[in-house]
This record gives C-alpha cells, sequence and structure tokens, in this order.
C-alpha cells in the first residue's frame, strides 16, 4: 500500500526496498544457533532418499577402493620391471623383462581406473538426483509459505532478506549436498583406506608418514582461524558494493538530477577499496594452505624416501612397494585437507538451513474459515461495510485503533483525510484483512470478514493506488490480471473505459507490448491508467482509490476522473484522499488522526464545524490561493 510510507507502520520496521541495502548478495553464514537441531531436521528431507544414499554410499566406497588399490598393483608392475633389469644387468641367465606380466597388470590397471570412473559418474548421478529433489522440496514449502505469510512480515523485513533466504540459502544447501557430502565420503574411505594399504607395506614407513598429521593440522587451524575474519569483511564490503550499485543504477535519474556523480564515484571507490583489501588478504592467507601442506607432505615423502631406501637395500621390502608407498603418503594430507574444507562448508550450510527453517516456522496468517458458499446480496445493495468497536494495534499492548466505528451505506463514497502517520492505510489494510484486528469486528454486507476466505472477501475489492504495480508481460496481460479468464474483448472495453485505448494502439505492438520489469518503457501516467483499466475489468462491489490520478497530467486526469465517476456508480468507494479538493462531492468524509476518527461528516459540514478538517482544508488552499512572489 502506498500509505506505508505515512508513518503509520510501528517504530522499528522498514519498508521493504528492491532488493535491501546489499541486494541479493549473499553475506557469510553465521555459525548455526542450533546445530544439531538444525542437523536433525534437514537429515529429514534425506529420509525418503534412503536407498539413494544407500546407493551413493556403495558407489562412492567402490569408487575410491579402486582408485586405492592402484599404486598397490603398479608397485607389481615396478618390481618386475626392476628384477628384470638387474637381472640383465647382473647378466643371470635367462634374465630378462616379462613384458607379458607386466602387460596383464596394464590391462588390470585400465580396468580399475574405468570402474572407478564408472562408479564416480554413478554415485554423481545419483546424488545430483537427490540433492535437486530435496532442494525442489524446500522451495516448494518456502512459495507455499510465503502465501500464508501476513502482510506484516514482508513490511518488517527488506526484500534481499527474504530473497536471500528463498535463493542463495536454499543454493547453498543444495551444492552441499550435490558435492560436498560425496566428497566427504570419498575423502573419510580414501583416508581410511590409504593408511590400510600403507600399514599392508610397512607398518614403520606409515609411522613415519601419520608423524606430519599433527603438523598438518595445526597449519590448516592457524591459517582457517586467521582467514575467516578476512572472508568475513570481503562478503561485507561485496555485500555493500552490490547494494550502492543497485542503489545508484536504480535511482540513476536522481542522482544525475542533483549531480551526485562525484560523490557516487567516490563512495564506490573506498567500498571498492576495503573489497580490495579484504579480499586480496583473505585470498593469500587461505592460498598458503596448499603450500604449506605441500611443504608437510614433501618433509614426509623425504623421510619415506630415505627410510625406504634403506630398507631395500635390507630386502626388507621391494622397490615397487616404495613406489606404492611414496603414492599413498602423497594422497594421505589431501583428504585431510578436503575434510578440514568440507567442515568449514556444513557450518556454512547448516547456518543457511538454519534460515530457511526460521522462514518456514514464521508465524502464519490466522486460519481461514471453511469454504462456504457466497451469499446473494441483491443486486444494487452490495457494498456495505461496518467497523464495529474495531481494535487495532502493530505490537501487542499498543494500540493504534482504539474504538473505531464506522457504516458505510452500499454505493457511498467515502474519503478518509487526515495528515501523514494518522492511520488511513491502516484502516485499509484492515478492511483487506491484510492485518488482523486485536478487537471488534468488521463486517461486509452482514457478513463478518473472519467468516470468508481470504480469496472470497479480496475479490470484493478493487484497488487503484498512487504506487502503480505492473509485472513483466505484455500490455493485455497486465489488464487481464484483474479478472480471471477475462476476454479481448473485456480488455479492450476496461481499456476504452479508462481511456487508454488510444495510446495503447499508439505503441508498436499495441496490446502486445511487453512492459520490462520496471515498466519504465511507458510513462508514469500511462502506468496508470492501465491499472485503472485493470480495476474497471474487475468490476468489484467495492473500490479502494488512493490518489489514482496523482501521476496523469490536468487534461488525462479529466477524463480519467469521468471513468472513475462513472466507475464508481452504485458502488462502494474508500478513497484515501491528500488533495482535499478531489473529494468535496464525497457522502461521507472521515477524519482520521493518530488511528482514531475525531470527525465525520460530509464537506458542508465538516467546514461549518470549523475542526480539524477545517484548518485541513483551508491551510491547503490559502497556500494554493498565494500569489507569487515577485
Amino acid at each position: 500500500m502506498s500509505e506505508h510510507k505515512s508513518g503509520s507502520r510501528p517504530s522499528g520496521m522498514r519498508p521493504h526496498g528492491p532488493g535491501g541495502p546489499h541486494g541479493g548478495m549473499r553475506m557469510p553464514a553465521q555459525k548455526a544457533k542450533d546445530f544439531k537441531g538444525t542437523l536433525r531436521r534437514l537429515l529429514r528431507y534425506l529420509r525418503p532418499k534412503r536407498m539413494q544414499l544407500l546407493l551413493v554410499l556403495l558407489f562412492a566406497v567402490l569408487s575410491t577402493v579402486f582408485s586405492i588399490f592402484s599404486p598397490k598393483i603398479m608397485g607389481k608392475a615396478t618390481t618386475k620391471l626392476y628384477e628384470g633389469f638387474m637381472g640383465i644387468y647382473h647378466k643371470v641367465p635367462g634374465a630378462g623383462v616379462d613384458f607379458g606380466y607386466i602387460n596383464d597388470i596394464l590391462l588390470l590397471l585400465g580396468a580399475l581406473y574405468l570402474l572407478s570412473s564408472l562408479f564416480t559418474y554413478v554415485q554423481q548421478y545419483v546424488m545430483a538426483g537427490v540433492a535437486q529433489r530435496v532442494v525442489y522440496d524446500m522451495r516448494e514449502q518456502i512459495n507455499a509459505k510465503l502465501e500464508r505469510l501476513p502482510l506484516k512480515y514482508f513490511d518488517s523485513r527488506t526484500h534481499g532478506e527474504i530473497l536471500s533466504r528463498a535463493t542463495n540459502d536454499v543454493d547453498n544447501i543444495s551444492t552441499t549436498l550435490q558435492q560436498s557430502m560425496t566428497q566427504l565420503i570419498t575423502s573419510v574411505v580414501t583416508l581410511i583406506g590409504v593408511i590400510i594399504m600403507m600399514l599392508t607395506i610397512s607398518p614403520w614407513l606409515t609411522l613415519i608418514t601419520i608423524v606430519t598429521l599433527p603438523l598438518s593440522l595445526i597449519v590448516i587451524m592457524l591459517i582457517t582461524k586467521r582467514s575467516q575474519g578476512y572472508f568475513m569483511n570481503q562478503q561485507k564490503s561485496l555485500g555493500e558494493l552490490n547494494g550502492h550499485v543497485e542503489e545508484m543504477y536504480t535511482g540513476h535519474r536522481i542522482v544525475k538530477a542533483f549531480g551526485r556523480e562525484p560523490q557516487s564515484l567516490r563512495e564506490f571507490d573506498s567500498i571498492n577499496e576495503d573489497l580490495y583489501s579484504s579480499g586480496w588478504r583473505a585470498q593469500f592467507i587461505s592460498g598458503i594452505i596448499m603450500p604449506l601442506m605441500n611443504f608437510i607432505g614433501n618433509l614426509g615423502y623425504m623421510l619415506v624416501c630415505v627410510v625406504g631406501g634403506i630398507f631395500v637395500t635390507k630386502k626388507m621390502i621391494d622397490v615397487g612397494d616404495i613406489q606404492a608407498f611414496i603414492q599413498y603418503s602423497r594422497q594421505f594430507t589431501m583428504p585431510i585437507t578436503q575434510v578440514a574444507n568440507i567442515a568449514n562448508i556444513i557450518q556454512s550450510t547448516i547456518a543457511s538451513a538454519e534460515r530457511v527453517f526460521e522462514l518456514l516456522d514464521e508465524e502464519e496468517e490466522v486460519p481461514e474459515a471453511p469454504q462456504t458458499k457466497r451469499s446473494l446480496t441483491p443486486a444494487g445493495e452490495e457494498g456495505a461495510v461496518e467497523f464495529r468497536h474495531v481494535q487495532f494495534g502493530y505490537k501487542p499492548g499498543e494500540l493504534l485503533i482504539e474504538d473505531m466505528n464506522i457504516d458505510v451505506k452500499p454505493g457511498q463514497t467515502i474519503a478518509i483525510v487526515g495528515p501523514t502517520g494518522a492511520g488511513k492505510t491502516t484502516l485499509i489494510n484492515l478492511l483487506m484483512r491484510f492485518y488482523e484486528i486485536s478487537g471488534g469486528q468488521i463486517l461486509i454486507d452482514g457478513v463478518d470478514i473472519t467468516a470468508m476466505t481470504r480469496a472470497d472477501l479480496r475479490s470484493r475489492f478493487g484497488m487503484v493506488l498512487q504506487d502503480t504495480w505492473l509485472f513483466n508481460g505484455t500490455i493485455r496481460d497486465n489488464i487481464a490480471y484483474g479478472r480471471e479468464g477475462a476476454s479481448e474483448a473485456d480488455v479492450v472495453r476496461a481499456a476504452k473505459a479508462a481511456h487508454a485505448d488510444h495510446f495503447i494502439r499508439t505503441l508498436p505492438q499495441g496490446y502486445d507490448t511487453v512492459l520490462n520489469e520496471e515498466a519504465s518503457n511507458i510513462s508514469q501516467g500511462q502506468k496508470q491508467l492501465l491499472t485503472i483499466a485493470r480495476a474497471i475489468l474487475a468490476d468489484p462491489s467495492i473500490l479502494i482509490l488512493d490518489e489514482a490520478t496523482s501521476s496523469v497530467d490536468t487534461r488525462t486526469e479529466v477524463q480519467i476522473q469521468k471513468a472513475m465517476n462513472a466507475l464508481m456508480q452504485g458502488r462502494t468507494s474508500f478513497v484515501i484522499a491528500h488533495r482535499l479538493s478531489t473529494i468535496r462531492d464525497a457522502d461521507l468524509i472521515l477524519v482520521m488522526n493518530k488511528g482514531t476518527v475525531i470527525e465525520k461528516g460530509t464537506h458542508t459540514e465538516l467546514l461549518e464545524q470549523g475542526g480539524f478538517y477545517a484548518d485541513l482544508y483551508n491551510s491547503q488552499f490559502s497556500e494554493d490561493a498565494e500569489p507569487e512572489a515577485g
């Protein structure tokens, strides 16, 4: 509602802007408040996929096992080559290289690598299906939840915050399920398998390799702890930069009009400098993990080579076993690094899941009444509205409206006036049941609105607001949005009644003209004409008008006013008025201040009273009547 900017919203609530200060950028996930509880709840989404997960586990183990056996088998070929060449070197009778044996080994290795790749493909394929099904169900739940949330939820949060939970956080969960889970399984199996294979070759060499493990863990912990702060700052600066660019883009006309380009560039440079500073530190510090891990791995590799060489000279192990062991020692540190990285990713994912679950657990609108057959009101008698001792407050215990009583007859035009923050739009929000009242009753045609479904209630209303809303689509679709199943003739008839048909036909594609996301390819006045045509097509029994003609020129305003008068004929109309000259002919004027109707009556009656309305009216027109200086 346009009146949200009036100040009638409770303190602490923020209007939902286009993407918020950070737009759609994902801020760094904080640690989850309830890690175990959130993890258990996330695992419940995987419970129906138990068979697929077992299949993924099986294929991950098989893929890893086949790849782990490969160095051991390759070592046998190396040993056979070594023995053959040594026999030739020492001129042993009949000595030579057994190429047939080596050929068999190579064929076996090729089969192992092929099977390992095949199992990896299958596990990734199955896991991708599981992950996408989980996030599909999650998005379905989020979408259904957003439809059931009350308007106050959206009023108290930015678009960016809500979208981040529905998109970025869900994508984070999807990526972790699809990639990190299989990588975690593979890393753990690889680590266990490598240790077992190393023990089968030489327990002493295995001990030497494991000695380097605590050093690797210390290095990872120190670097991760140091880089975390820089990554947080990097994401924060990235979000600020995105928000700044979005603001400057959406408001570029204002920036140019006030000549603030240099200031905007300076602010951009400042944020960009912060992003550069924290970004290169984060990347540099995290980038030295692998060089340090390689250095530690090379220390172990050097010790294995030296000690292994001694063991070969003493014929304690074969040369091929040394080659296999060196390969295993190379593989030993990689799973450790991967597990450490995955642990951080899982922490971030659980935090994302927690944010999604917080959205899913939000308090919903009061449950609707059971679907009942809509009572038929005789033609010409639809649109009676009554407020009986209505009470309402945005916050518990803080009433904005204490005892509102209004009785509107069918077909009357009710003007609602008052200063900014008086509660004009709050009254409309209660009438549309965007917010639930704290006490009393609101009746339409004698029926309590809580006894109707929201769809039935809102189908009785047509709305034309000062802030136009049009979606990305054709002009025809935007007008037809007013009534489901509207025909081409209905759309054209509504456009003509709103004096929009002429300008539509002057466009290159006419009614097939596609409006962009902000509908900036037509003028503000033309946008308003389309919203009026949409309301005319809806043919409601009750109209809500919020300065519907404020965005059009004087000549168009006269035309629209005629169309609106025809539309309002025989319909109950609530007009939120800012220019008091437009509501002189209203059947009833409600003067609101601080959430209370302080005066009511016709224009003439209220002027005669000489009260609040008379002061508003006289001050407005005395200002208009002042001669120009000079």
